[in-house]
């Protein structure tokens, strides 16, 4: 199977580029934040819509909810939690 490199399509909602960004995106759920920053994503330069590789999105919602399920545990509840994504 040929992987397709997405930047090289143009944004499906305004027809715009899309480049190669490192995003932060932020969660919340019964008052915690949860904030993951350094994901790679493909973002529109006109519209600012935002674009995962196959899988992306599902790894950004599992890596939020462990961080939910870290709050729970450890009771840090109304406050916030942050980790960072960091390429070696």
């Amino acid at each position: 199977m040929r992987k397709i490199d997405m930047s090289k399509e143009p944004c499906s909602e305004c027809g715009g580029r899309l480049e190669r960004k490192s995003i932060d995106q932020e969660f919340e759920r019964e008052g915690v934040k949860v904030r993951l920053s350094g994901i790679a994503a493909l973002v529109c330069t006109d519209c600012g819509e935002i674009y995962f590789q196959p899988g992306g999105a599902d790894k950004v919602a599992a890596a939020a909810n462990s961080l939910f399920k870290l709050a729970d545990v450890e009771k840090q509840h109304k406050r916030s939690l942050t980790a960072q994504i960091c390429q070696v």
